[in-house]
């Protein structure tokens, strides 16, 4: 097995919100070779940019000497370790896509040697690693698992956006397929981690890992989301019970709204998809599932509902959603659930317009094929305003500007002023 030194070169293969500041952070002690099918994505990081903002311009600069970006496969045959990053998302059928990560094997299997370890980031089910892509390794490669190569899995926890929870202050869980490639593993990540590291037992245990603490989050979500249709039928304002029951020292401090972007919303369903290859239907996770995924249709009506009270007209009204990312502060797009109020809206005939600082509009229109504004809306005026990601440059914009003499404001983040909200989750 490889000696992991100075000398070492580390292949990262995807670099995404995951695979940059990782090979960022390892840039600092090894040779990195970044790795990435996007061209585009490359060529932004030849000139210092990174459009998802995790990286700045001077931590790139900072590692320019041990860091090569490459959309040429064969940049890779220097490398003895291979982490692999790429996307693991869910087809239209909320089936687990793993095209991605397949093809990641294969790439790296061309360049496989003995000795070499390949290490999978991506969100999986248990079993993904060593039942599914080490088979492929060896087969491009034409060596033996757990005699010539070994592998190893150690689950991403990168918080878009957050600038506070970053890659080196996160407790990071290692495992390898050996004992001996498990600490490996572990010992390559201690190098950069500085809030230290989970030896798991096993592979499968990692992987199990990763997609029950978002499968986690998602139900607690999905309670407050329940709560939350109760007590605005009962007329109650949810966010003033959960901040009362919250004074009770284990209460846990979740609030309602869109569950999106590339793991709460995705993971859960990994996790039914192996549960019903076992024989088992899964009830609570898809039932989490469900009702979180029809927040967005739920918001749209509740606002049509408040519109038809004020008797506004609501064919061909204007509505107004701030915020189009799946979560605040944050340019991803991937997943969001703001799309679910934007469809449903459009269903009533509503002429739908968004503003988002943070979205990129060519992405967004290329991803959901509709427009999205970045800039401030002027001398426009709304039959209804909708707050729907809570970014930070919303708290300076003057909303009442926006607003007809009865216009409707609906709240989901609790980003508007109070007293001008007619509704909210």
């Amino acid at each position: 097995m490889t000696r992991i030194d100075k000398d070492t070169t580390i292949a990262v293969i995807g670099l995404g919100y995951v695979g940059l500041p990782l090979a960022v952070a390892f840039a600092r002690y090894f040779k990195v070779t970044g790795f990435d099918t996007k061209q585009k994505r490359i060529a932004e990081l030849h000139t210092g940019y990174d459009s998802t903002l995790e990286i700045t311009e001077a931590q790139l600069s900072d590692v320019k000497s041990d860091l090569l970006f490459s959309n040429d496969a064969n940049a890779l045959q220097q490398a003895r370790i291979y982490i692999i990053t790429v996307p693991t998302p869910i087809d239209k059928f909320n089936h687990p896509d793993l095209s991605a990560l397949y093809k990641a094997s294969e790439t790296v299997g061309q360049f496989l040697k003995k000795g070499d370890i390949v290490i999978y980031e991506s969100t999986v089910y248990p079993g993904v690693t060593e039942d599914e892509c080490a088979p492929v390794l060896e087969r491009v490669s034409g060596l033996k698992f757990n005699v010539d190569f070994h592998c190893g899995y150690s689950p991403e926890r990168i918080n878009p956006g957050d600038k506070e929870h970053t890659l080196t202050q996160i407790l990071k869980i290692t495992s390898g397929s050996t004992p001996e490639a498990a600490d490996q593993v572990d010992e390559l990540y201690r190098t950069i981690i500085t809030a230290g590291t989970y030896r798991a037992p096993s592979i499968k245990v990692a992987e199990a890992a990763k997609v029950i603490e978002n499968a986690q989050r998602d139900i607690n979500i999905a309670f407050v989301n329940e709560l939350a249709k109760i007590f605005n039928l009962i007329g109650l304002n949810t966010l003033d019970i959960l901040e009362a029951a919250g004074t009770k020292w284990n209460f846990l401090n979740f609030k309602p709204g869109l569950v999106g972007g590339h793991c709460i919303g995705v993971d859960p369903y990994y996790l039914a998809q192996k549960a019903q290859e076992a024989g088992y239907h899964p009830e609570i996770i898809l039932a989490g599932r469900r009702l979180n995924d029809g927040m967005g249709q739920y918001i749209a009506d509740e606002v049509i509902k408040l519109m038809v009270r004020k008797k506004i007209q609501v064919t061909g009204s204007e509505v107004l959603i701030l915020g189009f990312t799946f979560k605040e502060n944050c340019p991803d797009v991937r997943n969001t659930r703001v799309i679910d109020i934007v469809t449903r809206l459009k269903e009533y005939h509503v002429n739908v317009c968004i503003l988002d600082p943070w979205a990129d509009p060519a992405h967004v229109y290329q991803e959901y094929g509709i427009t999205c504004q970045n800039e401030a809306i002027k001398d426009r005026q709304f039959d209804a305003i909708i707050g729907a990601v809570a970014h930070t440059e919303f708290e300076e914009l003057d909303v009442q500007q926006l607003c007809k003499e009865n216009t409707v404001i609906y709240d989901i983040k609790g980003m508007l002023p109070a007293e001008l909200t007619h509704g909210r989750l």
